[in-house]
């Protein structure tokens, strides 16, 4: 079977490491690099650490608003589905890239899956909740990480190739964790030790595109006399020195270059807590069992909540400042609800038996 998979942010770089391991053991993939993360220097480390092929396409979309990237996407995917011809289109998370892959399966008659299906914020205001929505309503087969994910497809009248496969998340952590430790010198490169630092990821736009929000976040993480390792996106970077908060940060707030996965994940292993904005932090935060503080009002891992070792706080620099001095996570319940490492193999079984059956 001929799959066709539709990546365009480092996150979906990580799940679709996994995936494609298992896929092309049987499977011809064609993998699509739309350019969402428009830095394709920043994303190389990416697939050369997780030794992920090379794209067959790069689209070089790059920024521009919702409607003029999803439209840029679907126009040159629909290009590439109509020569590939493909049997399959494999699309990961919340992004443009994942609505636009989608839509253009839907459009052609193409069968599609949705890796990460069924998640939901419950807040229609963020572009990727409605990314979530419209993706697993026109998607065939839903590969849902959690039973909370196949319960809010239920609730939405999607019962049919509902498939609770576990997180790839999970897998490459697993899998890349010991790798890291071994291989990353970041704790040495940042002279910095073990529990003595904090992270902060900031890229959302509704904190990164709101200045209100951005200041309030910078002003708390001014209050605090640990160190903060801040990776700043180069757009984050950019909205910083917009605004004229970039030369307003102090000492205690060190700035970095986005890092390659292996640094990442052993920089986050480390912390003392993370503070983010993004969804997939929050659960390896989780999954590595560091203290999280999320600086949204919502969550679609909800399980990082509901186990105590995730704090939802916005964007108010009291409450950012009251959660670092006063929140514990819970040591006693961390369930494996993300699975067990082997979604990558059960998403590969599920789409075998499906080629067979179609």
């Amino acid at each position: 079977m001929k799959i066709a998979s539709v990546v365009g942010v480092r996150p979906q770089f990580v799940k679709a490491s996994v995936v494609s391991r298992e896929l092309r053991k049987k499977h011809e993939e064609i993998l699509i690099h739309t350019g969402q993360h428009y830095d394709y220097e920043m994303n190389k480390i990416f697939f050369e650490e997780l030794c992920i092929p090379e794209p067959d396409y790069y689209l070089g979309v790059g920024s521009g608003s919702h409607g003029f990237q999803t439209g840029e996407m679907l126009r040159k995917i629909e290009e590439i589905f109509l020569r590939e011809k493909p049997d399959l289109v494999l699309t990961y998370g919340d992004t443009n890239s994942t609505l636009a892959g989608a839509l253009a399966a839907s459009k052609l008659g193409i069968k599609s899956a949705h890796v990460e299906a069924g998640l939901r914020s419950f807040d229609r205001s963020m572009p990727e909740e409605i990314n979530r929505i419209l993706t697993d309503h026109c998607s065939d087969l839903l590969f849902c990480p959690t039973q909370n994910a196949v319960n809010n497809l239920k609730r939405e009248g999607i019962t049919e190739n509902v498939f609770l496969t576990g997180d790839v998340m999970v897998d490459s952590l697993l899998f890349n964790k010991e790798i890291a430790e071994a291989k990353s010198s970041i704790l040495n490169d940042l002279e910095i030790k073990s529990k003595d630092y904090f992270v902060a990821t900031i890229h959302r736009a509704s904190n990164t595109d709101n200045k209100g929000n951005l200041q309030n976040i910078i002003e708390a993480f001014q209050e605090l006399d640990s160190n903060i390792i801040f990776p700043v996106h180069p757009r984050t970077e950019k909205l910083l020195k917009n605004y004229g908060l970039y030369d307003r940060l102090n000492s205690s707030v060190t700035l970095i270059e986005p890092l390659g996965f292996f640094d990442f994940i052993k920089l986050m292993s480390h912390a003392k807590v993370i503070l983010t904005d993004s969804g997939g932090v929050q659960k390896e935060a989780y999954v590595l069992q560091v203290p999280c503080i999320t600086l949204r009002e919502n969550t679609e891992w909800i399980e990082t909540i509901e186990d105590g070792w995730n704090i939802l706080v916005g964007s108010s620099t009291r409450d950012i400042v009251r959660a670092i001095e006063e929140f514990k996570p819970s040591l006693i319940c961390h369930r494996n609800v993300y699975g067990e490492g082997h979604a990558g193999l059960n998403i590969a079984s599920i789409v075998d038996s499906y080629g067979i059956e179609g």
